[in-house]
């Protein structure tokens, strides 16, 4: 969804000649319309303007002020109109401006402030110092990665000011007055936040979901989604959310993306050089939550044509070759070839099989689990590199036993051929499966080829090589999908300055 209020969406619709309405109407629709292009599905978009939303969060306010959370009081101090927040003034900054003037400025985001003074309604924010540490403690694994559930600990060792949390309606008109008050507007974070609650149902439904809500936010507003809302909620007679899920910020060539410095990525040319899924998979490979990480286009071409086009595509190719596999369809598995062990620990050759063939089935069958544990802890990067592993394993062991070297004449050379690929379909209908979320349109051309049915690609009935456990596989025998050519095409390495060049 989009957040719309507050005083710099009401600046820049001045600057621009518009209605803030109109405005936010046409920068929403961009969001909504680039979350299409890159292929993310959502069941609500909600946008902080629409009536619903209001309702909730002049409830919200009422619940707040009946409870004695509310009061009013003289606020003065450094405010940034970029963050719409005030700054304390150990984070501030001396800076020149172009013109060699002198300004002053919020230290981690460079951003100018200016010195205001009114009157507001404040939020007893102190009071809720020691039951935010008791829910931090309670729940250590609420705010993840670490380091930031550590950042927010420390926060709550420092004084912890009570927050303003409305402006004088005369500066800003574009917000949610304050009920019974026309002479303030609503802090535009408290109204913001409380889209989280609007959006499952807020006043009447919302039981049903919340406190069951997992946020994903950005480092840069880690303090109101970690210590204002969940005192916010507290003190409105709410639970806090039970996880909060934290990324950090990509750079560009070492360099904080900045309109200034002419170097902020567009995703649209990025999807266009890259595509979709190849982007898509790069920022999920790359992206560590818990650090910044770089972003430059050779990067991008490297990974994407050495793991999807060269590892995952090539396995594919080699694996469902007329040359290897005439009949066009889903081997059968050697239970003679490939003899089940307990014990992978050690383990020799048995059949046909190496030692090496036993780790991979083992890795394989264990990929599922890991890769969704991962995911369920928002560390996608690491489930990737699983599956990438595991790929660059299924390549070895296909590269090991040379199929195509295999006679199918001879009986006992056409079991081990069969197996062989029989084995190698398998891990490649697991990668496909496991990536659907990442890479949906190649993991379904993936599928397709291997003749798994819409209905057979959920994660949940997800079981690799049955016969290998003496179980009946039903891919067995069935005739593999059409070819459709290469699963994902090379990218051209001049494309890589390009979208750089463009953006800047």
């Amino acid at each position: 969804g989009t957040d719309e209020h507050g005083l710099k969406m009401q600046q820049a619709a001045a600057a621009a000649g518009v209605a803030p309405a109109e405005l936010c109407a046409r920068v929403s629709a961009l969001f909504r319309g680039a979350l299409a292009r890159a292929a993310v599905s959502f069941t609500d978009f909600v946008r902080t303007s629409e009536p619903r939303h209001g309702r909730a969060v002049r409830h919200f306010w009422a619940a707040l002020r009946r409870r004695g959370a509310l009061y009013k009081g003289c606020y003065e101090g450094w405010y940034c109109t970029a963050e719409e927040s005030f700054v304390p003034a150990g984070q501030l900054a001396e800076r020149r401006d172009a013109r060699g003037q002198a300004r002053r400025v919020a230290l981690e985001s460079g951003h100018q402030v200016h010195w205001t003074k009114e009157e507001n309604y404040m939020f007893r924010l102190s009071e809720f110092q020691e039951p935010l540490r008791k829910w931090l403690r309670d729940n250590p694994q609420v705010i993840s990665p670490a380091p930031f559930y550590q950042q927010v600990l420390h926060w709550l060792e420092e004084d912890l000011p009570d927050l303003s949390v409305s402006r004088e309606r005369s500066r800003l008109q574009w917000g949610i007055p304050v009920p019974d008050d026309s002479t303030q507007t609503i802090y535009v974070w408290v109204d913001a936040l409380v889209n989280y609650l609007s959006v499952v149902g807020y006043p009447e439904t919302h039981g049903e979901w919340w406190p069951a809500a997992h946020h994903v936010v950005g480092k840069d507003i880690l303090k109101f989604h970690a210590v204002y809302w969940p005192a916010l909620l507290m003190a409105a007679g709410l639970a806090p959310p039970e996880r909060i899920f934290v990324h950090s910020h990509w750079t560009v060539r070492g360099q904080k993306m900045s309109k200034s410095l002419g170097n902020v990525i567009d995703p649209d040319s990025c999807f266009r050089h890259y595509t979709v899924d190849g982007f898509r998979y790069f920022l999920l490979r790359q992206g560590v939550p818990e650090r910044d990480c770089d972003y430059y286009g050779e990067k991008v071409v490297k990974l994407v044509n050495s793991e999807l086009a060269d590892a995952l595509g090539g396995l594919l190719n080699r694996s469902t070759a007329l040359s290897i596999n005439p009949s066009n369809t889903y081997p059968y598995f050697s239970e003679s070839c490939f003899p089940k062990i307990s014990d992978y620990n050690g383990t020799q050759a048995l059949g046909r099989a190496s030692a090496e063939d036993y780790e991979l089935v083992a890795s394989v069958a264990s990929l599922p689990l890991q890769v969704a544990n991962y995911f369920e802890g928002f560390q996608i990067y690491k489930a990737l590199e699983c599956i990438a592993l595991c790929v660059k394993g299924t390549n070895g062991f296909f590269q090991r036993h040379k199929p195509w070297k295999l006679d199918r004449k001879d009986p006992a050379e056409k079991l081990w051929l069969d197996t062989i690929i029989h084995v190698t379909l398998e891990c490649l209908r697991v990668y496909g499966t496991l990536l659907q979320p990442v890479i949906p349109g190649t993991a379904d051309k993936l599928l397709s080829r291997l003749a798994v049915e819409p209905e057979e690609r959920s994660l949940s009935g997800l079981t690799f090589l049955p016969r290998y456990n003496g179980k009946p596989c039903p891919f067995e025998g069935r005739q593999l999908g059409p070819d459709t050519g290469i699963l994902f095409h090379r990218l051209e390495k001049s494309r890589q300055s390009q979208v750089e060049n463009k953006s800047s």
